[in-house]
């Protein structure tokens, strides 16, 4: 026998191969699943130590305050004072005391979060935004001789960039995850008007218009594929 009737593309291989797959055991994920399996365990778990650390850091910096009778405090953002610049780096890491900080810890943990799981990267870029934005506004429009600190602008942030950017991005499933976060702490916004003495609403507006504007910046490259889609489409000959 020459072997001719075995046709041209006959692969010599292909036995092999299907004898392969045909011993494999039922219900083993591919590799390519596996391995998607895995990069995504990979950022949750990274995403879970950076925002635990970072409440690590929130505690010890209280617990130093407590130790040396709150003195911390005055490193606050203080309105238009030259010197209160610097307060726009160390206000989110301070608190009015443990209740405080105790109130902004699971906001902090569950928002913090869901923005890392986005992508590290991103969720640090649009922290910073957040952070330093919300720093300025407050800075500009803060009641004179006031000291504004906390997290809570990071969290006000923090929930307008999850409800906003998958709108931006015209992406489904981060629409939906910004839905259940405004269902969820959707009441939160209403920190954002003046209300109680000594909440800094300041900070609750300029960090929810900066969570938007992150999610503006932060949804470039979704938004210029959709215009490039729109402008392959209507260039598409008929």
């Amino acid at each position: 026998m020459t072997g001719a009737g075995l046709g041209p593309s006959f692969d010599p291989d292909r036995p092999a191969a299907l004898r392969a797959q045909l011993g494999k055991p039922a219900g083993v994920p591919t590799a390519p699943a596996t391995a998607g399996f895995a990069a995504i365990k990979q950022l949750w778990l990274r995403a879970g130590v950076l925002i635990a650390g970072f409440v690590g850091v929130l505690y010890g910096v209280e617990g130093v305050d407590t130790a040396v009778g709150g003195r911390l405090d005055h490193a606050g953002i203080e309105p238009r004072r030259a010197d209160g610049l610097t307060g726009i780096l160390f206000a989110p890491l301070l608190h009015g005391g443990w209740p405080h900080l105790i109130g902004n810890t699971l906001p902090v943990l569950v928002l913090g979060f869901l923005v890392l799981v986005t992508g590290i990267g991103r969720g640090l870029a649009a922290t910073a935004i957040i952070w330093l934005g919300a720093g300025l506004g407050v800075w500009l429009t803060g009641a004179t001789g006031s000291t504004h600190i906390g997290a809570s602008s990071l969290v006000f942030g923090w929930l307008t960039f999850l409800i906003s950017r998958g709108w931006f991005a015209r992406n489904v499933g981060q629409i939906v995850l910004g839905l259940v976060v405004l269902a969820l702490y959707g009441s939160l916004l209403w920190g954002v008007l003046p209300g109680q003495p000594g909440i800094s609403w300041q900070g609750h507006l300029f960090g929810a218009l900066s969570g938007l504007l992150a999610g503006w910046v932060l949804s470039g490259d979704a938004r210029r594929n959709r215009r490039g889609d729109r402008a392959g489409i209507g260039a598409s000959p008929r």
